[in-house]
């Protein structure tokens, strides 16, 4: 059985649980990702200034200081667009709501979940999207 491999992708990874921040790390470089991780949401916006541009950023919503989800709408507001999957164990109704609001390059992930779901989100997230060209026929 053959994994899937992600298209070549710079991925920023956020969460305060060091335990979930690498396996989720870890599990984006086996399907070929590099990866930037952050422990709060303060270094989040950190690497997002520094060591971006991102294609993706995976973060948890309930981290110090700032949590994933007030991060990723400070750079929507900021105009990045990047893609994002947040995670969360919080059972809130809203969440989903709150995550569609960031648009449709955003999915959201309960915790826990398998590698697979991630795969396949991320999959999803950065396939090749097609460009603004017009065809006519």
């Amino acid at each position: 059985m053959g994994v899937l491999m992600l298209p070549p992708a710079h991925v920023l990874v956020a969460d305060d649980d060091p335990e979930l921040l690498h396996a989720v790390a870890d599990g984006l470089v086996s399907l070929g990702a590099d990866v930037v991780c952050a422990s709060s949401g303060a270094e989040l916006i950190d690497q997002l200034a520094n060591a971006g541009p991102f294609d993706l950023v995976v973060t948890d919503i309930k981290m110090p200081w700032m949590n994933g989800l007030q991060a990723m709408l400070a750079t929507r507001a900021a105009g990045l667009a990047t893609a994002v999957i947040v995670m969360t164990a919080l059972t809130d109704q809203q969440i989903s709501a709150r995550v569609r609001g960031l648009g449709e390059n955003a999915i959201l992930l309960r915790k826990p979940f398998p590698l697979s779901e991630l795969e396949a989100a991320a999959s999803k997230l950065l396939s090749p999207k097609p460009t603004g060209t017009t065809t006519t026929r």
